[in-house]
């Protein structure tokens, strides 16, 4: 892991709560009172929800259990859901792949070079296949196989994981699996999965030679939290490419795949910075 210099005393505060006047004075003033700074704030009222959303950056004088300490009042005033955290904090990830490199690939690299704001904890996968690249960055590698018959055993094997090595986030990088209801909601909020999108969406087997087969003029990808809902989870991030009939179908796989490391990298990254807040069956991002 690259290193990263982290200063405790620059912190991030986001919240959602019912929407009434006061929020902002209220969160202002007693940050304000603590010798904090706000270096940026962003804030959003959903009229259809009627919840509002804030995300403020600041720089404190007051150690952060203190800081969390003074703001619980104000959060139990407002009804807030809210956390506290050091900015660029790097967020304790397990990667989930099957066979396909590219976006655990485009991960670890991310986070070596670029200062990614997450620490790769584990690869679980299915298969065997991505053993040696997590092995070239330094990663360690749990197969856990899946079958019809296995498949309990291996998500509370996940679990078990999730819990010994504290992890905050599971990414699912081509993970070719369909986790459990049970697992989802265990997991809430915790799960960001990658998938092609097509208009119109090919399911199952060779989706792009279906898409190659049909003429598409657009091919995609989302990036979305897991819910039980098979890819109907909340939209974090989404990209296209465009394509004409020129593209062969490994053309359009390699396009595929540069557009689905996009879109995930931009989502883990937002999540990582808290900059994804949940708002019923969608995002609020304050990029």
């Amino acid at each position: 892991m690259s290193h990263v210099s982290l200063d405790p005393t620059h912190l991030v505060l986001t919240l959602s709560c019912p929407d009434r006047p006061g929020i902002v004075h209220a969160v202002a003033g007693l940050l304000a009172e603590h010798g904090g700074n706000i270096t940026e704030s962003q804030q959003f009222g959903d009229p259809l929800s009627g919840l509002f959303f804030m995300r403020v950056q600041v720089t404190a004088a007051t150690p952060r259990d203190a800081l969390e300490t003074a703001f619980a009042p104000v959060a139990r005033q407002f009804e807030m859901d809210w956390s506290l955290d050091v900015v660029g904090r790097p967020v304790r990830t397990l990667v989930m792949g099957s066979t396909a490199a590219h976006c655990l690939n485009d991960l670890a690299f991310r986070q070596r070079s670029e200062n990614l704001p997450i620490e790769l904890v584990a690869v679980v996968s299915n298969h065997t296949a991505l053993a040696p690249l997590a092995e070239f960055y330094g990663i360690p590698f749990h197969h856990v196989p899946v079958t019809s018959a296995t498949k309990v055993q291996a998500e509370a094997r996940l679990l078990e994981l999730v819990e010994e090595l504290d992890v905050e986030l599971v990414v699912l990088a081509r993970y070719m699996q369909i986790l459990s209801d049970d697992l989802c909601r265990r997991l809430a909020g915790q799960v960001i999965n990658i998938h092609h999108s097509f208009l119109p969406s090919f399911k199952g087997a060779r989706p792009y030679a279906q898409a190659h087969d049909r003429g598409v003029k657009l091919i995609g990808a989302t990036a979305h939290y897991v819910t039980g809902d098979l890819d109907e989870g909340p939209i974090i991030e989404q990209d296209v490419e465009r394509v004409d009939h020129s593209r062969h179908v490994d053309d359009l796989v390699a396009l595929g795949q540069d557009v689905e490391r996009r879109a995930l990298a931009r989502a883990v990254r937002w999540h990582a910075e808290h900059r994804v807040l949940l708002d019923g069956h969608r995002t609020i991002v304050f990029r």
